[in-house]
């Protein structure tokens, strides 16, 4: 292995996904304990958005798969450096 991808093994990338979002007014957040549901803006067979230490780069669906959750990778998203929206 040269030098540059024994380099680059040793970075790590903080890989997150959203299921959705919602706003909600501060009152109504404080009264949120266990058991309560928040519902979000997406359908059960919505895309989620796949991050990048915190920078949108994919889509996908959720899968179960041994008992496990990941995410199967639907389309690649336009990597624009700095930017926060998706493509």
């Amino acid at each position: 292995m040269d030098e540059y991808n024994s380099d680059i093994g040793n970075v790590y990338v903080n890989i997150s996904v959203m299921l959705g979002n919602t706003m909600m007014p501060v009152h109504q957040f404080l009264k949120v304990s266990r058991g309560a549901v928040i519902a979000f803006d997406s359908q059960e067979n919505d895309d989620v958005v796949i991050y990048a230490n915190n920078q949108p780069i994919a889509k996908g669906s959720v899968m179960v798969e041994d008992g496990r959750i990941g995410v199967a990778i639907t389309r690649m998203l336009k990597f624009i450096p700095g930017a926060r929206h998706l493509s």
